[in-house]
């Protein structure tokens, strides 16, 4: 007789993710290095972004929503000496959502 193991439960865990405000978009669009890599508009964006936010949602996880703004961001990466590109969005929704004391009530 063989025994079956049910997956092991999953775990909770906060997630960030980058978001952008409509009225930033072009403007941010036009300081990423890889905005080719991007949608070509806000709308398209945002149906992408909310997609994966039910998806990761719909799992049990939490996400935090870390808006990439125009006026610090540039200043950021400079002072890390990083390029204005996806790792360094990536980099600060991380770095934003460590700062925070967010607890997960499950």
């Amino acid at each position: 007789m063989s025994k079956t193991q049910s997956p092991a439960p999953h775990e909770p865990s906060i997630q960030a993710m980058v978001w952008y405000k409509e009225e930033h978009w072009d403007t941010l669009i036009k300081l990423f290095s890889d905005s080719h890599l991007l949608p070509k508009n806000y709308a398209d964006w945002l149906l992408r972004a909310e997609e994966m936010l039910k998806k990761v949602e719909a799992d049990g996880d939490v996400v935090i929503k870390v808006f990439i703004d125009p006026e610090t961001f540039p200043a950021w990466c400079k002072e890390k000496g990083i390029e204005m590109d996806s790792n360094a969005r990536a980099d600060l929704a991380i770095e934003v959502a460590t700062h925070q004391n967010f607890g997960l009530n499950v």
